[in-house]
């Protein structure tokens, strides 16, 4: 945005002709900041998935191996209306908010479209390189880890076992293998003005409610979600993920000076173990960084 490349008021339609379409869906409504703020309105691919909706052990280890395309999880997002479209009397400014992985898929194909080059490339780039990030680095769609890495266990609603969900093809918006420490890294760059100039860091810290999610009060700018935290009395900057076997939870203060990162290698979708697990690790991040 700083370079001229594209602006977060451009559409969808303007860079992705025909790509967000049929169902009710519209890119000509939506733009880069819907897509980085949540508020596009969009559906999420993952709710697509077989294994997903499956969410058995046996559904994922038949899925394990596939490659999706962007291509392909965007065109399965947009076999279901939206659930809104966004106001286009304000482009920038939607309120309404919805996590769905969808967005990022097209926030990566508007900068590959935009630069001319793959997304991956961008953030070796303008990222990994600059800040040194010695073990981070772009799977392109290998099923493995490179060695020595974490081992995941997933339980499976169907199942007591714990099964060893390591082995799994990411899917194209989360291939990216780090370790604890770049991540802490990269959230501090973010945050004390080695990746963004002050006026894409406001934009990007300019938040909508989250209905819903825990903690109460928390909110979400672009790419980053803000919640409250005892101990800070500005709150913490944070965003958690989730792959078969590893939670992760990174939060960094809102100088840039601190930063936690916590990952989990069980993950028990929806259970009460989970919950308490998911409370347990924001706990940890909020007294590394708090007090």
């Amino acid at each position: 945005v700083d370079e001229g490349a594209f602006a977060l008021a451009d559409t969808v339609e303007q860079w992705l002709p025909g790509v967000v379409s049929g169902n009710g869906n519209d890119g000509s409504r939506i733009t880069v900041a819907d897509l980085l703020r949540q508020t596009s309105g969009l559906n999420d691919y993952d709710e697509t998935l077989p294994w997903v909706l499956a969410r058995t052990a046996a559904a994922f280890r038949s899925e394990r191996f596939h490659v999706y395309s962007a291509e392909d999880l965007v065109a399965a997002a947009m076999a279901k209306p939206p659930q809104w479209l966004p106001d286009p009397a304000q482009p920038t400014d939607e309120r309404r908010w919805g996590y769905s992985n969808t967005n990022y898929l097209l926030a990566g194909m508007v900068v590959e479209r935009a630069t001319g080059r793959p997304w991956a490339e961008e953030v070796h780039n303008r990222i990994i390189e600059p800040l040194a990030l010695r073990d981070t680095m772009v799977l392109s769609g290998s099923a493995h880890l490179p060695r020595p890495h974490a081992t995941g266990y997933t339980q499976f609603p169907d199942s007591a076992d714990l099964v060893d969900t390591t082995v799994f093809t990411s899917l194209p918006d989360a291939p990216i293998v780090s370790t604890t420490r770049d991540v802490g890294t990269f959230f501090r760059a973010l945050f004390d003005g080695q990746l963004l100039s002050p006026g894409r860091l406001a934009e990007m810290t300019t938040t909508v409610p989250t209905p819903d999610e825990e903690p109460p009060g928390s909110r979400y700018g672009m790419g980053i979600g803000w919640r409250p935290a005892p101990g800070c009395p500005d709150g913490i900057w944070s965003h958690g993920g989730t792959l078969p076997g590893f939670n992760s939870e990174a939060a960094v203060t809102a100088d840039g000076s601190r930063a936690a990162t916590v990952v989990a290698m069980t993950w028990r979708p929806g259970t009460e173990q989970q919950e308490q697990q998911d409370g347990a690790v924001a706990a940890v991040v909020d007294a590394a960084l708090c007090g």
